[in-house]
């Protein structure tokens, strides 16, 4: 009796096994996924058409942040002499007019001599111009002696101007030095407001006029420098949106503004300048010189589109399953493979050579599970 009731359940599961190896083979025949209804609604999945939606037309721009050139200082001397204090390091800020750098040269105090007997000559010099000039309009004197003095005045007056001003560049109060105050240092104030971006001064070092001692940069104005190829330029306009990333810092999209488009072609490479302006919120957020990589919203287009969920991505290929039939409380369901298109957050475009059209069913929501 055990041996006969061994031998049913032996060829009930045997019958079983062959059964459920019929079942697989057919699924793989047809190619269809399947899934019944109760899996269906447990998992949230929902099918839809395809719709129709608006996508912008971008033109693709690379470029850097920047600052205006009038908010960006190189600091020099014009005068040479040797770093005898600073307490600035890269990163400080600054305000316009505070000292930077303080430099000492026997060249300052050159100047200042020369400065002083040139203003204690000048008055002599004046004085015997009018002498002279008067004798000769009385006919006293010869017109020569009159334009020699003439000469003399007016040569060492150009003199004191140029010697004046030269102390004034270099922040030297030339009545201090007529009044015998001399000095051999001089302090290179801030042209600008902003922080110090490159530092070249240490103590002691040799400053020369055409070095630079540092640099400063208000970052108050960043902008973005975007380059455009010459292909692209006409359908560029100003007040366009623009979307941009940093990719080397971070994947967030920043917006901007078209605010300038350069009017010429430059470099070997066809492009032209465009100016963007920021948002003042994302200012904090970003550096001077940063790489950027933008999208010029110029335009826009309507085109069939599927959810962003929908689309299933393998080996390079992209597929939606689409359904085939609804019956007998079971869907089933094919992959296509499919070109897209132009995407935005929700999404994504359909090219027009796909079998897809707007009377598909394309299960939306849950694709990925049952590709997986």
């Amino acid at each position: 009796m055990k041996k006969i009731l061994y031998t049913l359940v032996l060829s009930t599961v045997l019958i079983g096994c062959k059964e459920t190896k019929i079942e697989e083979s057919q699924v793989q025949e047809d190619g269809l996924i399947y899934v019944t209804e109760a899996q269906f609604k447990s998992s949230g999945m929902l099918v839809e058409n395809p719709t129709n939606q608006e996508f912008e037309v971008n033109v693709k721009a690379s470029g850097k942040i920047d600052v205006p050139p009038q908010n960006r200082a190189q600091v020099t001397t014009f005068i040479g002499g040797y770093v005898k204090s600073t307490q600035l390091l890269v990163g400080d800020k600054v305000r316009k007019g505070q000292a930077l750098v303080m430099l000492e040269s026997a060249e300052y105090l050159d100047i200042q001599k020369e400065y002083l007997e040139v203003a204690e000559q000048i008055q002599y010099l004046k004085s015997e111009y009018e002498r002279q000039k008067t004798l000769f309009d009385e006919k006293i004197s010869s017109q020569k002696n009159y334009l020699k003095a003439e000469s003399e005045y007016r040569k060492t007056r150009g003199m004191y101007q140029s010697l004046r001003e030269k102390l004034l560049l270099l922040k030297i109060n030339p009545a201090n030095v007529e009044k015998g105050k001399l000095t051999s240092t001089v302090t290179i104030s801030s042209p600008i407001s902003g922080d110090i971006v490159i530092m070249n001064a240490n103590v002691g070092m040799y400053i020369a006029p055409s070095d630079v001692i540092l640099e400063i940069v208000d970052t108050q104005h960043l902008h973005l420098e975007l380059a455009v190829f010459e292909k692209d330029i006409l359908n560029v306009q100003i007040g366009q949106k623009i979307h941009f990333t940093v990719p080397e810092a971070s994947k967030t999209v920043f917006p901007a503004e078209v605010h300038l488009v350069g009017k010429s072609i430059e470099g070997n490479d066809r492009t032209i300048n465009v100016h963007g302006h920021l948002e003042e919120t994302i200012k904090q957020k970003l550096l001077t010189g940063m790489f950027v990589e933008a999208s010029i919203v110029t335009g826009s287009k309507n085109a069939l589109a599927v959810p962003v969920d929908a689309l299933i991505s393998e080996n390079n290929k992209n597929y939606v399953l689409l359904e085939v039939s609804n019956k007998k409380n079971q869907y089933s369901f094919k992959k296509v493979a499919v070109s897209i298109g132009d995407r935005n957050s929700s999404f994504v475009a359909l090219l027009s050579n796909n079998t897809i059209n707007e009377s598909s069913k394309i299960l939306v929501k849950g694709a990925f599970d049952i590709a997986n």
